[in-house]
């Protein structure tokens, strides 16, 4: 079995739902469901026992203990984080106490029971931390992609949460021995993704007819990585990674965010037409945030050169399968907007506690 912490977000629930495609072994999915966390996202897993879903908080010592007394997973994979930068620039607070804290008491108590395990269990467990490229802060036009040895240089709220989280699970290795693995990766987008990050939110705005908000001049840029391809890496380096080593997951995208608007608009104009006339019309340029990172790109050498890792998808293919996704799916984007999908854990788990 594996633990999945925030295994009901965005990347967690697709992984859990890669995972179980392709494996047998059991998931523990360990999830606050804070907003973003939705467990109609599972729709397909329900009466799978491998699916094993626990309500709680990675704050939570006393539940982490007993729940890897009783599960003993064979490795954790820490998804469970607050992600979004406008969200920490107004609420700080909640980043640190999840990212820095809840980092610091599941290192505890995976410590603790990775300790008491036999030398061989010992050797064989995993701890992956999966974290983000923002930690670098920002890049120049010109400057190089980021590589594993990049100077941190986080210049967000969230971004410096996850900055100390990588810390702390760095000198879990370095002090204590626990066997980790970090993955650092780019802006991921697909199916799932909550419509307050960029992607997600541009279709459903387009769709509704409403703004389509750009900050700034909408020349940013971020190197885009499609989920599934997201998880495959974790998979990659969970199975092949070397304990202590930090590998970057980008998938060779990099993309200015009025490109990404376009791109959305061309895609919708073909698959959804709208009688009003083109999606562009409805681009909004907006005041941008406060310390908006100009540029994100990664260099993903190290995880093709050792693992043999490279993304499957494109750019143009990703965001086409992603909104196909969405237009297929406008019931579940409907439920997230209204809060209903709060509703599916009460009638589906009956409240899932363990």
């Amino acid at each position: 079995m594996i633990l999945v912490t925030g295994g009901a977000g965005f990347i967690g629930s697709n992984f859990v739902l890669d995972w179980l495609a392709s494996h047998d072994e059991p998931v523990l999915n360990l999830d606050a469901l804070t907003y973003a966390g939705n467990m109609e996202n599972f729709a397909s897993l329900a009466g799978d026992a491998r699916h094993v879903f626990v309500h709680g908080d990675i704050c939570d010592r006393a539940l982490l203990d007993r729940l890897l007394a009783e599960h003993r997973p064979r490795a954790v994979l820490h998804f469970a984080a607050e992600s979004h930068v406008d969200r920490s620039i107004h609420g700080p607070g909640a980043f640190v106490r999840t990212n820095v804290e809840g980092t610091f008491t599941l290192l505890e108590a995976v410590r603790a029971h990775w300790m008491q395990l036999s030398e061989a269990e010992k050797g064989a467990f995993r701890f992956h931390h999966v974290s983000t490229d923002e930690v670098y802060g920002s890049l120049g036009p010109d400057d190089a992609a980021f590589t594993e040895t990049h100077l941190y240089q986080p210049n967000s709220p969230y971004s410096a949460s996850k900055a100390a989280s990588d810390h702390l699970v760095r000198a879990w290795f370095h002090t204590y021995g626990l066997p980790v693995l970090t993955t650092n990766c780019s802006n991921n987008y697909g199916p799932f993704h909550f419509p307050e990050k960029l992607i997600p939110l541009m279709i459903v705005n387009a769709l509704a007819g409403k703004p389509l908000p750009i900050y700034g001049d909408g020349l940013n840029v971020r190197d885009w990585l499609y989920v599934k391809d997201h998880c495959s890496a974790i998979r990659a380096v969970l199975a092949g990674g070397r304990p202590g080593e930090v590998y970057n997951i980008g998938g060779w995208n990099e993309r200015t965010n009025r490109q990404i608007v376009d791109a959305i608009c061309s895609l919708l104009d073909e698959l959804r037409p709208d009688a009003a006339g083109p999606y562009r019309r409805l681009i909004r340029f907006v005041t941008d945030r406060p310390g908006h990172d100009r540029r994100y790109a990664i260099d993903a050498r190290k995880i093709e050169r050792e693992l043999g890792w490279r993304p499957a998808e494109s750019f143009e293919t990703g965001i086409r399968r992603t909104v196909q996704w969405y237009l297929q799916n406008e019931g579940w984007v409907q439920r997230v907007q209204s809060g209903a999908y709060r509703d599916w854990l009460a009638t589906h788990y009956g409240g899932a506690q363990a």
